[in-house]
């Protein structure tokens, strides 16, 4: 793996053209040896889900923690760029579709020790012909729905002994084990909501990989995770990886969980204001949705931060300023309680950072983030990965 070259002069945030994207890489840091030591501690092992940071530096960062096994990750794109970068071992962990099947097979050519997922048996008799067809090894696991969320097979139900055994049986399929993620931990509002979630997570995987194994099919993997049930869950019996993606950077939906603070967000958009409404008690930025994203994940949380919260150019909170309202190009500051009108906490052309919603999409409108270290200096640029 080889690391961007950091820049030998660190310079000032002013140098940079708004909007950017900044991370607070002693934030970062402190995310991941977090969960690192948390998962560890359980006596378990992360595979972390890189559609977050989709950068091999910051996929360094968490290499470095330790206590990793391969990475997971949400686009082929993605899976292309790490093996591009000596990364090998990939979960690709969104149901496989018929159109992909030849670019897997490319990547698994190329090197990849990669496992793709699907949660049904016309799927798995689809993909089972296609490798016998090409002569193609994939290595496959079963999908589980163990929270009503979206896809995934029911862990108790006899669809997933009929999936498992299709792929079991298939010459050229590698049935690898099962997999889960409970997205439902999202709208979980308590510490005790979110462990009973946690659990539930935990126990109906290990449950469904019990199943097969008792049908005489092995299911060597228990790969469990997302970010609020890995930094609640208190056993990991049966389990033999996690695999949170959020963690690293967290954003105003991890805190609306209360699984973090505002303080440890690491990720940031760089913007500049632009003027003012002063009758509106407005001020405007040049971030708008196109930087920011349209992710509006804290409106159904006790707290609606808009479209990020307003942070001076240190990454402090600025009352209870927030971005009200987003066009394309486009940023409209407003107080959400009237604690302070914006026109007084700014000048014209004043630096502010916005604290996103949700630190994926967010990210996910750049190519590359301004690295900063200890002193607010930026440091380094690290590009990143997009695309499917």
């Amino acid at each position: 793996m080889n690391k961007t070259t950091a820049q030998s002069n660190p310079t000032s945030i002013d140098e940079l053209v708004t909007p950017c994207l900044l991370l607070d890489r002693s934030r970062m840091r402190r995310n991941i040896r977090r969960l690192s030591a948390g998962i560890g501690g359980l006596g378990g092992v992360l595979r972390p889900h890189v559609k977050t940071g989709k950068s091999i530096d910051v996929l360094q960062e968490i290499v470095a923690a330790g206590n990793t096994a391969g990475i997971t990750v949400s686009t082929l794109r993605e899976a292309d760029y790490f093996l591009r970068h000596g990364i090998a071992d990939i979960t690709y962990a969104v149901g496989i579709a018929p159109n992909k099947f030849g670019a897997a097979a490319e990547l698994i050519a190329r090197g990849a020790d990669l496992k793709i997922i699907l949660d049904s048996v016309e799927m798995a008799g689809q993909l089972a012909d296609y490798a016998a067809r090409e002569r193609v090894a994939y290595k496959v696991l079963v999908e589980l729905d163990t929270d009503d969320h979206r896809s995934g097979a029911d862990p108790y139900g006899e669809d997933l002994l009929d999936v498992g055994r299709c792929l079991h049986e298939s010459p050229y399929v590698d049935f690898t084990g099962v997999l889960t993620h409970a997205g439902a931990s999202y709208s979980c509002r308590t510490p005790d909501a979110l462990l009973a979630m946690a659990r539930q997570e935990r126990d109906r995987a290990v449950a469904a990989a019990g199943r097969l194994r008792a049908a005489d099919i092995p299911c060597p993997v228990v790969s469990i995770g997302s970010t609020p049930t890995a930094l609640a869950v208190d056993d990991l019996a049966g389990v033999t990886e996690v695999r949170p993606g959020v963690y690293v950077f967290l954003d105003l939906v991890m805190a609306g969980l209360g699984v973090c603070s505002v303080d440890d967000i690491a990720v940031s958009v760089l913007a500049s204001v632009t003027g003012f409404q002063e009758r509106k008690n407005w001020a405007i930025t040049d971030a708008g949705w196109m930087a920011l994203s349209r992710d509006r994940g804290t409106a159904d949380q006790d707290v609606d931060y808009g479209y990020g919260i307003v942070a001076d150019r240190s990454g402090n909170a600025v009352a209870d300023l927030i971005v009200s309202d987003a066009n394309q190009e486009h940023g409209i500051v407003a107080s959400r309680q009237a604690e302070r009108a914006p026109q007084t906490a700014f000048e014209l052309g004043d630096l502010v950072r916005i604290l996103p919603n949700h630190a994926c999409a967010t990210a996910a409108q750049f190519d590359a983030y301004f690295v900063l270290d200890e002193q607010g200096l930026v440091c380094d640029r690290w590009e990143r990965t997009g695309g499917w």
